[in-house]
């Protein structure tokens, strides 16, 4: 439904950074029909979330981390490794901003798309030069934990999920399951590997060890990249795919401290040379159609197709191809999260 609408808007004065007022506006728009996220509300725009002195961009760090859209039917969300590019140029060109908080929950994702959100954090504070302080919260590992590990500072609660330093590929043999139904595979193909991991069959030795090495190169350099942002986590046990609490994680050297965002804040504000003691400000980056209100306002990042409308059986969707991941699972079909 379409219609005009008196909307009530409460917006910053832009006049100067500092400004922590808000005048009330009246406008009278016409309501559009969009999901909660979309890039159709325009590109990101700093809203404030907590008023005070320096001002401290909080960039999210959540859900699984995919380079590919969350979108379709009764879906809402974005691709999470476009968004938080853009989030980054956002707060690299913002003058305001002393300093950024990521704040992570993620419980990892694709190998790739974590690299390179590590690679463009490490970018941003070549660039920016400001601090960078990681808050875990519910969960943040694999891939996840790669990128807070890139940080001047990690903080994690107590309860936090933390870890799962690890490679996996979910491959399913469904040669069975297929008899069942009179499913006969009678592919063609060119070249010995063409079809490797396919589901129609059992992986043979050859094919095992080839993508066995895949997973061993590519936990070599997950491993390398954590140890050079945190030395003291030298424990052989910290990349052998365990999780870890907080403060377990704290006595392993992959955390500095334990906290909460609020901890993670003052931390940014101090490390930025700006003071501390005073409550610091914060700043979100949002689409004109999604709202934050506190610092831990959320922004939608759920495909819905895939959250049980219909029945789903681990890798019969081939469909949704697999990819090397660096996440903590426990479950079999995460990778339908994905939404491809």
């Amino acid at each position: 439904m379409r219609g005009a609408l008196v909307a009530l808007f409460l917006v910053p004065l832009v006049a100067g950074c500092k400004s922590d007022r808000f005048v009330l506006k009246t406008k009278v728009e016409t309501q559009i029909d969009f999901p909660p996220v979309s890039t159709t509300a325009g590109r990101v725009k700093p809203v404030v979330v907590q008023g005070g002195e320096p001002r401290i961009a909080i960039i999210d760090v959540d859900g699984l981390l995919m380079n590919t859209p969350f979108v379709g039917p009764l879906s809402v969300g974005e691709n999470p490794m476009g968004l938080f590019r853009e989030k980054l140029e956002a707060a690299a060109y913002d003058p305001c901003i002393r300093a950024v908080v990521l704040r992570v929950n993620s419980p990892g994702g694709g190998v790739a798309a974590c690299n390179q959100m590590r690679r463009d954090l490490n970018k941003f504070k070549e660039r920016k030069k400001v601090p960078v302080v990681a808050c875990l919260q519910e969960a943040a590992c694999g891939g996840a934990y790669l990128i807070a590990s890139g940080a001047d500072q990690v903080v994690a609660g107590p309860a936090s999920v933390t870890g799962g330093l690890g490679v996996l590929l979910n491959l399913y043999n469904l040669r069975d399951t297929m008899q069942l139904v009179n499913v006969i595979p009678q592919g063609v193909k060119a070249g010995k590997f063409t079809d490797i991991g396919t589901s129609s069959r059992a992986l043979t030795d050859e094919e095992k060890a080839l993508l066995q090495a895949m997973a061993t190169e590519m936990q070599e350099a997950l491993v390398a990249d954590v140890k050079r942002s945190r030395p003291a986590a030298t424990d052989a046990t910290c990349y052998d795919g365990r999780i870890f609490t907080g403060k377990q994680a704290q006595a392993k050297g992959l955390v500095d401290s334990v906290g909460d965002l609020d901890d993670a804040l003052a931390l940014a504000a101090q490390l930025s040379g700006c003071g501390s003691g005073a409550r610091p400000g914060a700043v979100m980056y949002r689409r004109a159609n999604d709202s934050a209100r506190s610092i831990y306002a959320v922004t939608a990042n759920v495909p819905l197709q895939g959250a049980g409308l219909l029945p789903s059986l681990p890798g019969l969707e081939r469909a949704r191809m697999p990819t090397f991941l660096s996440l903590w699972q426990p479950e079999l079909a995460l990778e339908k999260l994905t939404g491809k």
